[in-house]
């Protein structure tokens, strides 16, 4: 059928053969089966090539949208950036650093879809098959998966100016920090406990006094008082430089979490998700 539009169209089996890449027997031998299937002629000869016969014109306005159509869809395959990459993460980092970096590959048209969700998850769903890549913020111990270090994300202990006025965390911060109210994006304070363990060495007290499960509403909540939390520097780096938020400790060795970039062993190597990898690793120096 695409021989015969190329026929049609070109108005010669010399010019469609090279415009498909064929020989010109080849071309001819397709024109005769498809005569032959239908018991009408399509083409008759003249002194410049062929001329469509009158059943060959109304045949090629039928087929020709439809014919186009699935050739379309055949070359997506020999398009490195054609197939979807499903690509899977924490919301914020997610939104804030790797989208934003595949601006590049969207442009030379990557056709992404994004998924948010906890890293357990979403590392499942990765061996599963539902996404191609996943950012994790833990590293992944599953079979089949494999994973590359993408960035290191430091914590930093903030709060409103207010808070920072009222506290005086020189000399005791652990007894200082006993009675003040925390924001967090979990009830069991994930990130919260890990700063407080690796920073003051003992368990945060109490609970939160307010759950906000996406941490760009924690830094919100935090800036308009409600109370402090920790946050990645790179989430909280701006509200920290215009003066919403104060870093209450700054210590000598901040807290950090490895990033990694999963995939499922064996597929990284395909073109759409190889392109994807390589944007990625090399953007993530700067996080």
């Amino acid at each position: 059928m695409r021989t015969f539009l190329a026929v049609v169209r070109c108005g010669s089996f010399t010019a469609a053969a090279q415009t498909l890449g064929l020989s010109q027997p080849t071309v001819t031998a397709h024109v005769r089966a498809m005569e032959a299937d239908l018991g009408q002629q399509l083409f008759e000869r003249g002194p410049r090539g062929v001329v469509a016969t009158s059943v060959a014109e109304e045949l090629a306005r039928e087929m020709a949208e439809h014919v186009d159509a699935l050739a379309a869809i055949s070359r997506r395959g020999r398009e490195p950036l054609a197939t979807p990459v499903h690509l899977a993460g924490p919301a914020e980092l997610t939104s804030l650093r790797v989208v934003p970096a595949l601006a590049g590959l969207s442009r030379r048209g990557l056709r992404l879809r994004v998924g948010f969700g906890l890293a357990d998850d979403l590392l499942a769903g990765l061996a599963a098959g539902r996404f191609d890549l996943v950012v994790s913020t833990v590293r992944p111990r599953l079979r089949g998966v494999s994973a590359t270090p993408l960035a290191d994300e430091e914590f930093v202990l903030v709060g409103a100016p207010s808070w920072a006025e009222n506290l005086d965390l020189s000399v005791d911060p652990v007894t200082a920090l006993a009675n003040v109210p925390l924001v967090a994006y979990a009830e069991e304070l994930p990130i919260i406990r890990r700063y407080w363990r690796s920073v003051l060495g003992v368990p945060p007290p109490g609970r939160a006094a307010a759950v906000v499960p996406d941490l760009r509403g924690v830094l919100a909540a935090t800036a308009a008082g409600i109370g402090i939390t920790v946050l990645p520097r790179y989430l909280c780096a701006r509200a920290l430089a215009e003066g919403e938020l104060v870093a209450l400790l700054e210590p000598e060795v901040p807290p950090i979490n490895t990033i990694f970039l999963a995939a499922r062993t064996g597929t990284t190597g395909l073109p759409h998700l190889a392109a994807v990898r390589s944007v990625l690793l090399e953007a993530a120096r700067t996080w």
